[in-house]
């Protein structure tokens, strides 16, 4: 690894310092060091879209603040990120004005939620985001430093400070950054994109407000019906019961997807079996104080609670067999990972329940 003293320009190592702890003191960081910003180099992201500096991508209201074009490139160079990455940082924050509860102050929530962002396209390849191991992890600047942009927009932009704004009892790591590509080179699905009505062609960023990842280890079986029930049985835990119903993101790995493809599912099957196996029965919720909602809230709370109202199911012919998603599309699907081994996740997500008509939030990146 070369020392600053390789570089062919020289530089204070002093002056670095110094300006790491300028922006640190103002509160500009996530606690790991950034990029310092000059007008020259945010004049490099600028060049890369067609929109103008003040136009506004996401509005907080209740903050009264704006996510405008050049605020989002600055939080994109101070999160690492190239110029050539900024089209798909813009179509990030307009996804996530489409989905409906980041501008209801969902990222200040004491759940701890974060965005979580997927990327399908030709701009996988062509900006180097990885799609195929370790997808959760580090190592590709891509993938880090564009979810990056986010989240130091989050804090720079909305105040979306700990201990301040952001009030996550825990938290959750995508809190530093939270963006994957779909593998749809060994996907046997259309990608998650083509869904909304894009074409295969086009690169799209798809919004989730996430809460947690949970892992599947599943090699041990070849039957796509066994396989699903592992994933439903991780969706259906109580621990993730909040609301009346819960929602899911399905990321498989491509050998788990071949699975299922070859048995000859789709993934409008898969959801459909999920959504069928996806019950809890009035026992198992009443003993852990589930078996009710919330009057004010309908978040889930046990029958006995002053505040407590009969559940959907209760008014059913089946009352003691509770369904825990509202409709099929509160499963979706991406393949992403690499093909050596079998483990899945469960990407636990908010979505609205029962789900709206078309239940993505997403944006076509700006060709270059």
């Amino acid at each position: 690894m070369s020392t600053i003293t390789d570089s062919p320009a020289e530089v204070d190592a002093d002056q670095v310092r110094e300006a790491q702890e300028h922006y640190w003191v103002n509160e500009w960081t996530d606690g790991l060091p950034v990029v310092p910003v000059t007008e020259s180099l945010l004049q490099d992201f600028l060049a890369t879209t067609t929109r103008a500096p003040d136009e506004v991508l996401f509005r907080i209201a209740h903050l009264n603040r704006d996510m405008t074009v050049r605020l989002a490139a600055i939080n994109a160079a101070l999160a690492g990120c190239r110029p050539e990455y900024f089209p798909v940082v813009v179509a990030a924050w307009e996804a996530i004005a489409k989905e409906p509860h980041p501008a209801r102050g969902i990222w200040q929530s004491t759940t701890g939620t974060a965005p979580f962002l997927v990327l399908n396209g030709p701009a996988r390849e062509q900006l180097g985001v990885n799609s195929r191991g370790n997808i959760y992890g580090s190592g590709h600047r891509a993938n880090a430093t564009i979810g990056r942009a986010i989240r130091l927009g989050c804090i720079n932009v909305f105040g979306l400070r700990p201990h301040k704004l952001d009030q996550a009892t825990q938290g959750n790591p995508s809190k530093y950054s939270a963006l994957i590509g779909e593998n749809e080179e060994q996907s046997p699905w259309p990608g998650l994109h083509t869904e909304s009505g894009f074409e295969a062609s086009d690169s799209v960023v798809t919004a989730f407000v996430i809460r947690s990842v949970l892992h599947i280890e599943a090699r041990h079986t070849m039957t796509p019906e066994q396989l699903a029930l592992d994933f439903v049985d991780s969706i259906c835990r109580t621990g993730a019961l909040i609301h009346e119903y819960t929602s899911a993101l399905l990321v498989l790995v491509p050998e788990h997807a071949q699975l299922f493809a070859d048995a000859g599912w789709s993934k409008d099957d898969l959801r459909e079996f999920v959504f069928a196996h996806a019950r809890r029965s009035r026992d198992e919720l009443a003993a852990v104080g589930k078996d009710a909602l919330s009057h004010k809230t309908r978040w889930r709370l046990s029958a006995v609670h002053p505040d407590s109202m009969p559940d959907t199911a209760s008014g059913t012919d089946a009352p003691d067999d509770v369904a825990l998603l509202s409709d099929p599309s509160s499963v979706q699907i991406v393949v992403a990972g690499a093909d050596n081994a079998g483990v899945s996740s469960v990407v636990e997500i908010f979505t609205l329940n029962p789900p709206r008509q078309n239940p993505f939030s997403n944006s076509k990146v700006e060709a270059g």
